[in-house]
């Protein structure tokens, strides 16, 4: 049996290892699986889809929460049943109520039919206990997408509150923005290309440089504005 512990983060500024430090203080062995992804789509994360394809019958694998598996409701109820129905097992260390061992427990205690009439009811009990499991299941996927819309609104309220006290938000219009990385392209374009004070061409600098064809024009552009106005 394999034990993987899938970690994510959605931009990689974020610190990941507080995840990893939960699931090996509980897992040790765990293989850990590293994800920087932003958006509440399952599809596009590669990590995700390599332990996917990877994990068989028997296998674990674990979450610090029930957000680092999906954010989308409907979507991570869907995976979560298919992993189930392949015998994986999932382990959500906040969330346990719906680890799949749990679930099946559920399943276990089904009321034992007794071949009679009585039957039809215990049947239907099972049914509404089967329901309820899933239900919960349901339930903190949806309020892991619920934490999302939350988190966006008072984003966007907090924007509407800061532009109403008189803050800038964001560039204003027609403001360019620098970055290091354009300050030491410039730097480079001023120093050498045959339109300033060197001897190389765009095509050599740009190959020195790495740097994408419209944005070592928009640069250049911008320096040459520079100078005109200088003179």
């Amino acid at each position: 049996m394999a034990i993987y512990g899938y970690c994510r983060i959605s931009q990689k500024k974020q610190n990941i290892e507080r995840q990893v430090r939960n699931i090996l203080s509980v897992y040790p062995t765990a293989i850990i699986i590293r994800e920087a992804f932003t958006g509440r789509k399952i599809e596009g994360r590669k990590e995700w889809e390599k332990i996917y394809r990877t994990v068989r019958a028997g296998d674990m694998i674990v979450f610090d929460s029930v957000s680092r598996f999906s954010r989308n409701a409907e979507e991570g109820f869907e995976l979560y049943q298919d992993l189930y129905n392949k015998d994986v097992d999932l382990v959500f260390l906040k969330e346990p109520q719906i680890n799949t061992e749990t679930f099946k427990r559920a399943l276990d205690r089904a009321i034992p039919m007794t071949g009679t009439n009585v039957d039809y009811i215990l049947d239907g009990i099972n049914r509404f206990l089967l329901e309820l499991a899933k239900d919960q299941i349901r339930l903190a996927f949806e309020q892991a997408e619920k934490e999302v819309e939350d988190l966006r609104q008072r984003t966007r309220e907090g924007i509407v509150t800061a532009r109403l006290n008189g803050k800038q938000i964001g560039a204003r219009p027609g403001e360019k923005r620098i970055t290091k990385k354009s300050v030491k392209i410039k730097g480079i374009i001023e120093k050498h290309s045959s339109d300033f004070n060197g001897n190389l061409s765009d095509v050599e600098i740009m190959q020195m440089t790495g740097v994408a064809k419209n944005t070592y024009y928009k640069d250049k552009k911008e320096l040459k504005e520079r100078s005109d106005d200088l003179e």
